[in-house]
Formats: C-alpha cells, structure tokens, sequence
C-alpha cells in the first residue's frame, strides 16, 4: 500500500515543482530584465546631473569674472 500512495503521490509533486520551476524562471528573467533597466536609469540621471553641475559651475565662473570686471 505504500508504494501505491507514493507512486500516486509523486505524479502530482511533479507537476507542482515543475510549476514552481517555471514560476522562478520566468521571476528570474523579469528580475534581470529590470535590473538592466535601473541601471540605465541610474546611467541617465547621473550623466545629466554631471552635466547639469559642470554648466553650473562654468556658470558660476563666468559671473565671478563679471563681477571682477565691473569692479
């Protein structure tokens, strides 16, 4: 009798772990796909952020300059 049930029981253990496999293949791959994303993101913000700062600066400069000169 017990090897009935085990063998009953392995048919269904099989179709939920090979769902279950499935399920984190598939969480897996959206992962990675928006870790690729955030990365960008972060690629973008920054480099304009860079960019906004060195205009700031030279900005910055220019009116110490003009100041300079007026006097």
């Amino acid at each position: 009798m017990n090897a009935l049930q085990n063998l009953l029981f392995c048919i269904p253990k099989a179709a939920l772990l090979h769902g279950k496999s499935v399920g984190f293949a598939s969480q897996k791959s959206r992962f990675r796909n928006v870790k690729s994303k955030v990365s960008l993101f972060f690629r973008i913000i920054f480099t304009k952020q860079m960019l906004f700062f060195c205009i700031f600066c030279q900005w910055q400069r220019e009116n110490q300059f003009s100041k300079i000169r007026l006097y």
